[in-house]
């Protein structure tokens, strides 16, 4: 029957189906009249209701009943045949079997067998030559052979694991056709067209001329194919590509080379879709594990993707030591880093905690690549772990800034000067700098030299006789740009300039993203290495390793693979077979599929031939179940007419039947309560409930009365003067309590203290990263020595030397006289406490160059300062007793100095509240005048 795997063994005894209407009439019964005898008594039984009654006609539902029992008898004595055989037709000519045998064949390769082991059995039959023709071997000779050794040759057929390309096989189909002469052809065609489809079947047509032609399709599973895999930022994605429309959905497995499951992906076709998208959301690590995906019950070397190094992403970890990148995040050098980075790898900021922890972290998930834009000062700890980092294979890449210029680093491939050099300027004869080159065997080499990139401000290298061997990249005055070395497998490398736009604009130039794209490669093997980055001018060969067989499965490279070129990208093919070359440290992995081939399905409508199709089920003869259905509808028509005629009313009686339906349904919803204990932080609900300031407790109990009292003296101060009603100050401990509440801490210093332990530390560096400011006070201006370093000989600075010898301390200056802390609130030209003869510290500002910006009455960074330094004890200046009298005198005692170190704390308060708005502020009567003109 037409659309539909039915035929008939008698198809002539379907026209018994013509009687249908006939039984339709005689099945229409008119039970007899009953015959009318008067009998008086009976008018006494005319108002009783009969309690049955017979139609006097049959039921419509009745006769159809019986007419689809008729027609059932009549279909079973046709003889139904459920999934007939089909195919070529008997007769005694030789038999032509074309057959698909490349990768596409695979999924659907057991129900090819079957129908060609078929064909050749009925070849046998018929006493018929058989020509077994697989298309992927032009060059194998055609002969006909018996059929028990076209059995065998079969049995010894398997799909290749690569596209085949038919039209080689038409020169061979018509040399022997030619010689044979009339003969039937089937092809058993897979339905994929992977390349020169149209092209085969019209040379397909002028070759078979006129003879018989039975083509195989449809009936099986068709071929999905994988391509197209790319580890992109966030997740992997492959391309699943199809040849047949309609709703699908399935499944692509990710595993790792030994084979362990990695992850799965699921993926799902529209009625006309042919191509659709895996995409496994994994970790960048599990990610990188991934050596192969596969179509779940998808047997095919296409419905494989190999992966190797080329598809491993990197993850790289950007870390910065500058406080502004968290006040103005567009302008930091993390934005113009990962911006650069994001296209090639998947950046991780360090934006959460202090550098030393966060680098911790990065070696801790052995990041191939770590990036630090100005970090200064690394404990010895985090040092040793970077050596050894990078000995084993890491590539560090440093930026410049202030706090490097600063510090005394060994993690730089060349030494330093202190300080820096500014080009540019109204203090300065020189002019900012032009790059000039790169250097031949570094890996910048082949880049266009930018002209329009200037550099105003840079560290500078010590001279020595191996700096030009270190040079990567130089300036027009020969000062290096870019410095690097290897260290055992490893690479350290400087960028003399910082990440951001305040020493040059390198930043925001293309030559930058890929300047950082080559260092990138360094870190590893990359699918698409930028050119010059240290790749071998001799093409290396080499072997294949282990290989796929059609079905998808490894097993030992064939005989006839050979050795290919290490920057192979193709596809597969009989001389590279898909699967992995070279070493089994480091694989090439090539595929069935290149990532820009496409499937089609192949249209032989142009062919003239005979339609049959694969059947996966064998032949059913439904004589049996038509019959067996037949007899059950008789057997209930019997049934129904008894019951019409009344004959079971005596069996069935209306009778009160006992219903009782005990059936009990006990909901229990107990729902297990937990009475979980809320446990209220009340550490963090005072600090949060109103703007608190801190101060460090110490363990010294009267350093730490005497704090209390100044903190609280400052907190009144700030109430009667200010609109900001602090609460109560409250005592932290750096190690123990969150420090994210509190804007501004206090932190005394007492000479011989031990030095607080490093998560300490790395929380109070994190604590400033994020805005925070903290005042360090040595409380001994009185106690220094004379000369112009004594301030730093006291034991109190001894102490806090040695305290921050660990923390990322920024470059810091004394507070110039237009620094907007001098204006916050009050108009200060010093910051007096018990003691006026110490200086004040804080975060050095940026340089400004021009002469008008040097005139502006204040000057205010990106942000706040983190640290302040002082040791003139600015809270004994504070303290009060309880009666409000001062708790303490002063050195050396002017009129007004108590007043003074209350205005200074003032100032400080609102600056690390309000930040730098001082500093706009102060410009608006030029701004008005200006408009005024």
């Amino acid at each position: 029957m037409a659309g539909l795997p039915l035929s008939f063994a008698e198809p002539l005894l379907l026209l018994g189906l013509v009687s249908l209407p006939v039984l339709w009439w005689l099945l229409r019964v008119m039970p007899p009249r009953p015959r009318r005898v008067e009998f008086p008594p009976t008018r006494l039984l005319f108002d009783i209701a009969p309690k049955e009654e017979t139609p006097s006609r049959t039921p419509w539902w009745l006769t159809l009943l019986r007419l689809a029992a008729a027609a059932l008898v009549i279909f079973a004595a046709a003889g139904p045949i459920w999934n007939p055989q089909t195919g070529v037709a008997a007769g005694k000519q030789p038999l032509v079997i074309l057959l698909d045998d490349g990768w596409s064949a695979a999924s659907s390769w057991d129900a090819r067998i079957k129908a060609a082991d078929e064909l050749i059995t009925n070849a046998d039959s018929d006493r018929r030559g058989v020509a077994l023709v697989p298309l992927s071997e032009p060059t194998r000779d055609i002969t006909l052979m018996p059929a028990g050794a076209a059995r065998v040759a079969l049995r010894q057929l398997a799909p290749k694991p690569y596209s085949v390309d038919r039209v080689e096989t038409l020169a061979t189909l018509e040399r022997f056709l030619k010689s044979t002469g009339d003969c039937d052809i089937a092809w058993l065609s897979d339905g994929v067209d992977t390349g020169r489809g149209s092209e085969f079947t019209e040379g397909l047509a002028k070759v078979i001329e006129s003879r018989n032609l039975t083509i195989y399709a449809g009936g099986a599973q068709s071929a999905q194919a994988l391509v197209a895999a790319e580890n992109a930022a966030a997740k992997m994605t492959v391309k699943v590509l199809r040849t047949e429309n309609g709703i699908a959905a399935g499944t692509v497995r990710a595993v790792d080379a030994k084979g362990s499951p990695i992850g799965e992906a699921r993926y799902s076709f529209g009625p006309q879709d042919r191509e659709t998208e895996a995409a496994f959301d994994l970790p960048v690590e599990l990610r990188n594990d991934i050596s192969r995906l596969e179509i779940s019950g998808e047997h095919s070397a296409g419905a494989v993707q190999l992966l190797d190094r080329r598809w491993r992403r990197r993850a790289i970890g950007v870390v910065s030591g500058a406080s502004t990148d968290t006040a103005q995040p567009l302008l930091a050098s993390t934005f113009y880093l990962s911006r650069a980075l994001s296209p090639f790898a998947d950046v991780r900021l360090g934006d959460r905690g202090a550098p030393q922890q966060v680098i911790g972290q990065f070696l801790d998930q052995r990041l191939p690549m770590i990036v630090m834009a100005d970090v200064g000062a690394l404990s010895p700890e985090i040092r040793d772990r970077l050596n050894a980092w990078i000995e084993q294979g890491g590539v560090l890449v440093r930026f410049a800034g202030p706090r490097l210029a600063q510090a005394d680093d060994d993690l730089v491939p060349v030494k330093l000067r202190r300080g820096g050099r500014t080009l540019g300027g109204s203090l300065t004869w020189e002019k900012p700098q032009h790059m000039a080159s790169f250097a031949a065997d570094g890996p910048f080499a082949g880049l266009t030299v930018p002209k329009d990139i200037t550099v105003s401000r840079q560290v500078l290298a010590e001279p020595d006789a191996v700096l030009a061997t270190k040079s990567w990249a130089s300036l027009e005055d020969g000062t290096p740009l870019v410095t690097g070395e290897h260290r055992g497998k490893g690479v350290v490398s400087l960028f003399h300039v910082g990440a951001d736009m305040r020493w040059s604009d390198l930043p925001m130039s293309g030559t930058f993203v890929e300047m950082l794209r080559r260092l990138i490669d360094m870190s590893g093997y990359t699918s698409k290495p930028g050119p010059g980055v240290a790749s071998d001018p001799t093409a290396e060969m080499v072997a294949p390793l282990r290989t796929l067989d059609g079905f998808g499965a490894f097993g030992p490279p064939p005989s006839t693979a050979k050795p290919m070129p290490a920057d192979y990208r193709d596809r597969g093919t009989s001389d590279h077979p898909p699967g992995f070359y070279g070493t089994a440290e480091s694989p090439i992995a090539v595929n069935t599929l290149a990532s820009a081939d496409r499937i089609a399905p192949l249209d032989t409508s142009g062919l003239r031939a005979k339609r049959a199709t694969y059947t996966n089920a064998e032949p059913r003869d439904l004589r049996g179940i038509m019959l067996s259905t037949a007899l059950a509808l008789f057997l209930l028509d019997a049934i129904v007419v008894a019951m019409l005629g009344g004959g079971l009313a005596a069996l069935i009686r209306r009778r009160a039947a006992p219903a009782v339906l005990a059936l009990a349904f006990m909901l229990v919803a107990i729902a297990p309560s937990s009475t979980r204990a809320e446990t209220s932080d009340e550490f963090a609900i005072k600090a949060v409930t109103q703007t608190r300031l801190a101060y460090v407790v110490t363990g010294n109990a009267d350093v730490d009365s005497i704090v209390k009292a100044g903190m609280s003296g400052l907190t009144l101060f700030l109430g009667q003067r200010t609109a900001l009603e602090a609460g109560d100050p409250v005592g932290i401990d750096p190690a123990r309590d969150e420090l994210a509440f509190f804007p501004l801490i206090y932190w005394p210093i007492v000479p011989g203290a031990p030095k607080p332990p490093q998560d300490a530390i790395n929380k109070i560096d994190a604590y400033m990263k994020q805005g925070g400011t903290v005042i360090f006070d040595t409380r001994d201006a009185v106690e220094a020595p004379p000369g112009d370093n004594g301030s730093s000989q006291t034991p109190g600075m001894q102490t806090l030397r040695e305290l921050l010898s660990t923390l990322d301390v920024p470059e810091l200056e004394p507070v110039p006289r237009e620094h907007v802390l001098t204006k916050t609130f009050y108009l200060l030209r010093d910051f007096p406490g018990r003691f006026n003869t110490g200086q004040t510290w804080v975060e050095a500002l940026p340089r400004e160059d021009d002469d008008e910006a040097a005139q502006r009455p204040a000057r205010g960074g990106d942000g706040v300062s983190p640290i302040i330094i002082t040791s003139n004890d600015l809270a004994g200046a504070w303290a009060i007793r309880p009666d409000g009298q001062p708790m303490l005198p002063l050195t050396p005692g002017e009129p007004r100095q108590r007043e003074f170190a209350f205005r200074a704390g003032v100032n400080i308060v609102m600056y690390t509240l309000t930040g730098n708005y001082k500093a706009d502020q102060v410009h608006a009567p030029a701004l008005i005048e200006r408009l005024g003109q």
